[in-house]
C-alpha cells in the first residue's frame, strides 16, 4: 500500500489552510487583488506561494522513491520532517516580526529533503542499493 497519498492528502489540507489565511487578510484588509502593501497580507502570500513552489517537487521524489523501492521508513521519516519544515516555514515567515531562525531551518531542512531523496534516486538508480 502506497503512503505518500495520505501524506500528500495532509500537504492539500495545509495548503487549503494557507489559502483560507490569504482570503481571510484580504478581507481584513478590503484588497481583491494583489497586497495593498500590507506586511501581513505580503507574508501570507509569500508562504503561501513559497508552499506551493516547494511541496509538489518534494512529494514527487518522495513518491518516486516509494514506487521504485521497498525503502517505506525513507518516505515516512522523509514525509515527517518535510511536513515539520514547512510548518517552520510558513510560521517563520507569517510573523511580521520575525524570528529568522524558524524561516532558515524551515528551509534548510526542506533542502535536505530534497536533496537527499534526489541523491536516494540517483544512488538507487545507479547502483541498485
Amino acid at each position: 500500500m502506497l503512503v505518500t497519498p495520505y501524506y500528500a492528502a495532509v500537504f492539500g489540507l495545509l495548503f487549503v489552510a494557507l489559502s483560507y489565511r490569504i482570503i481571510t487578510l484580504r478581507r481584513k484588509y478590503q484588497v481583491s487583488v494583489g497586497d495593498d502593501n500590507h506586511k501581513e497580507l505580503i507574508r501570507a502570500i509569500r508562504v503561501h506561494g513559497n508552499f506551493s513552489e516547494y511541496v509538489p517537487f518534494a512529494l514527487l521524489l518522495i513518491y518516486f522513491i516509494e514506487v521504485t523501492t521497498d525503502n517505506v521508513l525513507f518516505v515516512h521519516v522523509s514525509c515527517l520532517i518535510f511536513l515539520f519544515a514547512r510548518i517552520l516555514h510558513a510560521y517563520g515567515v507569517s510573523q511580521v516580526n520575525e524570528n529568522i531562525r524558524w524561516r532558515f531551518y524551515g528551509i534548510l531542512t526542506t533542502g535536505g529533503v530534497i536533496s537527499l531523496s534526489a541523491l536516494y534516486i540517483l544512488i538507487h538508480g545507479l547502483f541498485g542499493a
